[in-house]
């Protein structure tokens, strides 16, 4: 139940609506200003009083996690970090999230970018959730970052067919054929699952394309919001699930928790930014209920004059 601080700021735009809906029955107009105002405090109310909703996994979310949750323990998974800092607030969650799983099922990570800006973010997601969740794992033996290699679809052409021709050390200049996750993998057909998570170029499309189909190689994505619906002609043959914004970010963190309790008291990112998201959107719906009561209030008396 939300406190009473959080009742005041919802209570006011609540009758905020229902005031500006009489006067559009009215046929009196409503001040781009007074929309920017309600947008605002529907904003800031869930940041500054923390709202959360209950989240259910869609279809298109719950097929990635059965997959990670189904792998026998053990199974090799690479996983990529393609994006910058400016995606990061949208698709960070998912890195963090589908990282969590994976190690919580004892499966191998090994962590890679196509973008030079994915290895600082990379990096904050091996310091700020691996290592204190995971402090028993070893670095090599449990997970192992290669690190950023230039050259975007070139880099898939290689790895497809010879990973360690392309990165033969990892981030801290250890050879490859010396870490032991590396004793059964050669190239990305060695590998159980691929894991994106990006939204520009290269990123889960050319994964698509230049990994996934020539070395039959089941692929998940997790993608900025703005990209999902360019994959979902992929989904469920090509791409196995998708975690589309910050929606998808929240049903994978809600799932996470729901089959994996020990989670319930982490940082989740992606349920806590869906209380803003949630309450924008349904001031927005109401002002174009709104705007179109206006519109055809004011038609109506003007056929009448």
């Amino acid at each position: 139940m939300p406190n009473v601080g959080v009742l005041v700021p919802l209570v006011a735009i609540f009758g905020g609506l229902i005031w500006l809906l009489v006067r559009a029955i009215r046929g009196r107009e409503v001040e781009r200003r007074v929309i920017f105002m309600f947008i605002f405090v529907a904003v800031a109310t869930p940041i500054l009083f923390p709202i959360t909703f209950q989240e259910h996994a869609t279809p298109v979310v719950k097929n990635l996690f059965d997959r990670i949750e189904n792998l026998p323990s053990g199974s090799t998974i690479l996983m990529s970090f393609d994006f910058d800092p400016a995606m990061a607030p949208e698709v960070q969650p998912m890195a963090n999230a589908l990282s969590r799983h994976c190690l919580a099922r004892e499966h191998k990570i090994v962590f890679m970018c196509l973008w030079a800006t994915g290895q600082s973010l990379l990096n904050t997601t091996l310091e700020y959730v691996i290592r204190p969740d995971f402090p028993h794992l070893v670095d090599g033996v449990d997970f192992v970052n290669v690190g950023y290699k230039a050259g975007n679809e070139g880099v898939l052409n290689v790895i497809v067919s010879d990973f360690k021709k392309m990165f033969p050390t990892d981030v801290n200049g250890v050879p490859l054929d010396g870490v032991e996750i590396f004793d059964k993998v050669g190239s990305c057909k060695d590998f159980d699952l691929i894991l994106t998570v990006g939204g520009g170029r290269p990123g889960p499309k050319e994964w698509v394309l230049f990994v996934g189909d020539p070395a039959d190689v089941p692929i998940g994505a997790g993608v900025a919001a703005v990209v999902a619906p360019q994959l979902y002609p992929y989904y469920p043959r090509q791409v196995i699930g998708i975690l589309g914004g910050i929606k998808g970010a929240a049903e994978y963190e809600s799932e996470l928790v729901k089959t994996h309790p020990r989670f319930e008291n982490m940082e989740k990112p992606g349920l806590r930014m869906m209380g803003p998201q949630t309450l924008a959107h349904v001031v927005i719906l109401a002002f174009i209920v709104i705007g179109n009561i206006a519109f055809f209030r004011g038609r109506r008396g003007k056929k009448t004059e």
